[in-house]
Formats: structure tokens, C-alpha cells, sequence
């Protein structure tokens, strides 16, 4: 008998409740985020290009990742990284 093997394309990682909400931020969303923070995007924490997650929403190097994580205390708790 002979099994396949699945894929990660086979496979609805967001259909866990373990993995947050992942959007990929527009030019001008971009460009005002790092004004509001004054950062640039090197000083943002980093995800790699191969991350599965990023792969699913089609980021590539240089896009900036809104993650919206739910949270007891807060409601909901938002951060960014920049991918590599």
C-alpha cells in the first residue's frame, strides 16, 4: 500500500487556533507604520521568507507583516515583522 505524502499545500495551517491572523501591509500602511514608530525596517523583528505562514499569504523579502495575535488580557495584541 502505498501512502501519499502530504504537502505543506495540502495542508490549512490557518486553520488553527494556535496561528494568528497574518496580513501583509500596503505600501502607504508600510511607510506610515515606520513613521509613527520612527524605526526603519531593519530595526523591526524579522520572519523568514521560507516561514510557512508567509509562504500561504505570498510575502516576499522586504514586505512588512501585520500579526494579530488574540489575547485574556488585552483583547487582541498587534505587532509587526519585516520579512527576510
Amino acid at each position: 500500500m502505498v501512502t501519499k505524502k502530504k504537502e505543506e499545500s495540502d495542508i490549512d495551517i490557518f486553520q488553527s487556533n494556535l496561528v494568528p491572523k497574518h496580513e501583509i501591509l500596503g505600501g502607504e500602511e508600510k511607510s506610515e507604520l515606520l513613521k509613527k514608530l520612527n524605526v526603519s525596517l531593519k530595526q523591526l523583528p524579522r520572519i523568514k521568507e521560507d516561514d510557512p505562514v508567509v509562504k500561504m499569504i505570498q510575502g516576499k523579502h522586504g514586505d512588512v507583516v501585520k500579526i494579530t495575535r488574540k489575547s485574556l488580557v488585552a483583547g487582541e495584541y498587534i505587532y509587526y515583522r519585516v520579512i527576510v
